[in-house]
C-alpha cells in the first residue's frame, strides 16, 4: 500500500476535474488529479465548447493558442432541419464575448489541451490509469481517497477531496449524499458514419418520426438519434434495415453513408439520466459537475456548466486551501453559487426533453418553427441562454506559480 499526501485530490479527469485541477495548481495549491483511464479518448461525449467557456480561456490568456492548436468548427447559428428544409433558431453572433460562436471539437482534444497546460505547474500531478475505489474518513470528516494505480493500491490523504467522476460517481454514492432523480423519457443512440455530402450545422434533423444529430468530425459524422426510453430492444428486433430507413427519412444526406452500418455493435446506447444532489458537500468533500448534477444532453450545455462549477469552486476555495483554512462554509458557498443556475437549466432541459420525446413520435408544428426562425430577438435570446448559461463565471484566481516552458 502506497501513501500519498496532498492539499486537494480531484477524482475524474473530465472537464470539471481538469479545469479545477488547472486553476488550483496555478494558484499554488498542491493538487493530484486521478483519471481511471490511460487516456482521454472516449467517444460519444459532449463536443461543444460554448462562448462562456472560450471566454474563460480568453481570461486565462490561452484562447489564441487553443484556437490555433485544436482543430474545430465554428458555428455561429444553429437551427433545425425538417423534411429537407433548415430553419435557423439560435444566433450567437451578438454575444458580448470573445468568440461569438460555438466551437465543435472532440472532447479529448479539449482535455488534452488543459492537461498539457496544467502539467507545466509543479503543483499539479496527473495520475492516469488510477481508479478511485473509496473515501477515507477521519471521524466525521472525509480525509482523502483510496485508489488503484498501475503499481498497486494507494491511499491519498488530502485537506479536500473533490468528486468530478461523472454521473455514475463512485465517491458521491459512497458519501451517502441525498440525490434527486428526474424522469427522462428518452435515450440516445450514437453511431459513426463516413463523411459524405455536406450539411448545415443544426440542432437536429426531423422527419419520419425521427430526430437525428450529426456532428462533423472531419472525415466522419458522429451521429445520434433520440429514441423512447427503454425501446432499444424493440429497434433491434425490427432489424438494421428498418433503422437505417428511419434515419435516412429524417436526414436524407446520410442515406449513402448508412450502408456502412452493418452491425448493432456499431450502435452505442446512451441512457439519458438527469439528477441533482440536495447537498453537494460533506466536511472535507465536495461534488461538482455531473457528480453533483447530471444534465440532459439537450443543448449540449453539460460540459459548460461543469466548467463553470470548476471556476466557481476555484474562486472560492483556492485561498483557504492554500492557507490551510478550508471549512464547511466555503463548500456551502460553492453550492450556493452554482445550484441556482443549475436548477433553472435542468428545469428548462426537462421541458425541452419532453418536447423531444413528443417530436420523436409526431411531426413538430411547422408554423411555430417558421415563426421562431423569423424572429431575430428570439434567436438572440436563445443564443444567450445556450451560449452563456444563467450565471457566468469569471476567473478570480491568480497565477502564483511559475509554469515550466
Amino acid at each position: 500500500m502506497q501513501h500519498w499526501k496532498t492539499t486537494c485530490v480531484v477524482a475524474g479527469g473530465g472537464p470539471a476535474g481538469m479545469m479545477l485541477g488547472y486553476l488550483l495548481a496555478r494558484s499554488g495549491v498542491q493538487t493530484i488529479l486521478l483519471e481511471k483511464h490511460d487516456d482521454f479518448f472516449r467517444d460519444f461525449r459532449g463536443d461543444t465548447v460554448h462562448p462562456s467557456t472560450t471566454d474563460l480561456l480568453h481570461e486565462l490568456g490561452l484562447l489564441d493558442e487553443f484556437l490555433a492548436e485544436v482543430p474545430h468548427q465554428n458555428v455561429e447559428q444553429l437551427g433545425i432541419g425538417i423534411n429537407g428544409q433548415t430553419y435557423d433558431l439560435i444566433d450567437f453572433r451578438r454575444l458580448p464575448t470573445a468568440c461569438k460562436y460555438v466551437a465543435f471539437m472532440p472532447q479529448w482534444d479539449f482535455l488534452n489541451f488543459l492537461a498539457d497546460h496544467a502539467q507545466r505547474y509543479p503543483t499539479f500531478r496527473l495520475q492516469m490509469g488510477t481508479e478511485v475505489t473509496g473515501l477515507l474518513r477521519d471521524g466525521g470528516r472525509i480525509s482523502g481517497v483510496s485508489a488503484q494505480t498501475p503499481d498497486g493500491p494507494v491511499e491519498i490523504r488530502a485537506d479536500l477531496t473533490v468528486a468530478c467522476d461523472g454521473r455514475w460517481s463512485i465517491l458521491r454514492d459512497q458519501s451517502g449524499l441525498p440525490l434527486k432523480e428526474f424522469r427522462m423519457p428518452i435515450d440516445v443512440l450514437w453511431f459513426r458514419l463516413p463523411r459524405g455530402e455536406n450539411a448545415s450545422e443544426t440542432l437536429g434533423y426531423l422527419g419520419g418520426g425521427q430526430i437525428i444529430l450529426a456532428i462533423d468530425r472531419g472525415d466522419y459524422w458522429q451521429c445520434g438519434t433520440v429514441i423512447e426510453k427503454g425501446s432499444f430492444g424493440r429497434l433491434q428486433a425490427d432489424g438494421l434495415p428498418a433503422f437505417r430507413s428511419k434515419v435516412a427519412a429524417a436526414a436524407p444526406f446520410l442515406a449513402a453513408s448508412l450502408n456502412s452500418l452493418v452491425d448493432w455493435d456499431q450502435v452505442k446506447l446512451l441512457s439519458v439520466r438527469a439528477n441533482r444532489l440536495r447537498r453537494w458537500w460533506l466536511p472535507g468533500f465536495l461534488c461538482i459537475g455531473d457528480a453533483a448534477h447530471a444534465m440532459s444532453p439537450v443543448g449540449g450545455i453539460g460540459v459548460n456548466y461543469a466548467i463553470s462549477d470548476a471556476v466557481a469552486a476555484a474562486n472560492v476555495l483556492a485561498t483557504p486551501l492554500r492557507d490551510g483554512t478550508v471549512g464547511d462554509e466555503d463548500l456551502q458557498a460553492v453550492q450556493d453559487r452554482r445550484c441556482p443556475p443549475t436548477r433553472i437549466a435542468q428545469f428548462l432541459q426537462g421541458a425541452q426533453t419532453a418536447n423531444l420525446a413528443r417530436m420523436s413520435r409526431t411531426e413538430p408544428p411547422l408554423w411555430l418553427v417558421r415563426a421562431l426562425s423569423r424572429s431575430s430577438l428570439v434567436k438572440r435570446m436563445l443564443g444567450r441562454m445556450m451560449g452563456l448559461g444563467f450565471r457566468r463565471e469569471h476567473i478570480h484566481t491568480v497565477d502564483r506559480v511559475r509554469p515550466a516552458e
